[in-house]
């Protein structure tokens, strides 16, 4: 097996990184230096939805399985990019999106749907997210499909004052099965190859409800 290339899905991790309204916000600050103690070492403040990350079900489930509980299968596997580009501000990402993909999708697949929002990554538009239809994510579950990311905020619409939303269905539909979300993917469009092999391998944070990634996509060589 020979790597052509890997491209980078994760956004940066600092103070400057969008975070879900009310979660903890990232510090970077400085515990240690060369000058002073002879080696450099940040002390790291996160929450464990920061940047881009993977869900696992106890986030929404509480007897869901924690995140250093799944298998690293969830993590790692082919990938299938769904054009879900063009939407507007709370557009949903829906059955017509992934059907002509569709034939590509089976058990172990990961699915990425790219609505190009990561344009709008640190302004307001961000929270106006595009979002999965709860009927197209009951489809993918039936093909056996475990994992599913996009590159906004929230694979559910993001609620506010204005648009209360209907909860999380898509989070809840993937937590009963066991599966798991990533989000804040970003960089989808340079995915310009076939049969990409996607790993979002999580850190293995003790009885966590997600953690931070560092999202690729390989092309591998025939």
């Amino acid at each position: 097996m020979r790597v052509l290339r890997i491209v980078d899905l994760s956004v940066p991790v600092g103070p400057g990184t969008v975070i879900y309204p009310g979660d903890p916000e990232p510090a970077l600050t400085v515990h240690s230096t060369i000058e002073r103690d002879g080696f450099n070492l940040l002390d790291v403040h996160l929450g464990s939805q920061t940047g881009t990350h993977v869900d696992a079900p106890y986030h929404f489930e509480e007897s869901g399985a924690r995140i250093d509980e799944l298998d690293l299968a969830l993590f790692t596997g082919p990938g299938v990019v769904v054009d879900a580009t063009g939407l507007g501000p709370r557009g949903v990402v829906t059955w017509e999106h992934i059907a002509p993909v569709a034939d590509r999708i089976r058990p172990g697949s990961i699915v990425l749907l790219h609505t190009g929002w990561d344009e709008h990554y640190g302004t307001p538009s961000y929270f106006e997210n595009p979002y999965l239809d709860a009927e197209a994510c009951r489809r993918l579950l039936d093909l056996g499909v475990r994992t599913i990311g996009l590159d906004a905020l929230n694979l559910d619409e993001t609620p506010d004052e204005e648009h209360p939303g209907v909860g999380f269905p898509c989070h809840h539909l993937i937590a009963d099965i066991g599966g798991v979300i990533i989000e804040n993917l970003r960089g989808l469009g340079g995915i310009d190859f076939a049969d990409p092999w996607v790993s979002v391998l999580p850190i293995r944070l003790e009885a966590a409800d997600g953690a931070p990634v560092r999202a690729v996509a390989v092309e591998l060589a025939p």
